[in-house]
């Protein structure tokens, strides 16, 4: 028998780090609802303090919901990247050139 501390199972430390990741997720969640919740109060209050300053809620709020578009816009994970579309002649043109540069290559060999 082998001295020293005994080896982990590696499946042992599978299930703790998956044990782990779980906890984490939980406590990002129970931060995003607070979050909201805070949120949702900020919100009814400064509803309320434009109704008490007289200023008009559809200006304010469109301002608002802009920027939180903006925001959850940015941070979408899920969106496309916008790619630019090469003509047919520039794809030729690099097609011609590569085929080329092969060929040379091919050549030094």
């Amino acid at each position: 028998m082998p001295r020293g501390r005994p080896r982990k199972k590696q499946r042992s430390v599978l299930l703790k780090s998956a044990e782990l990741i779980g906890w984490a997720i939980g406590g990002i969640e129970r931060e995003i609802a607070e979050t909201r919740a805070r949120l949702a109060a900020l919100t009814t209050q400064a509803a309320s303090l434009r109704e008490r300053a007289g200023v008009r809620a559809s200006a304010a709020a469109s301002a608002v919901a802009s920027a939180a578009a903006t925001a959850a816009g940015a941070a979408k994970p899920g969106r496309k990247r916008r790619r630019r579309k090469m003509s047919p002649e520039a794809r030729k043109k690099i097609s011609e050139m590569m085929k080329k540069r092969w060929a040379e290559r091919r050549k030094g060999k």
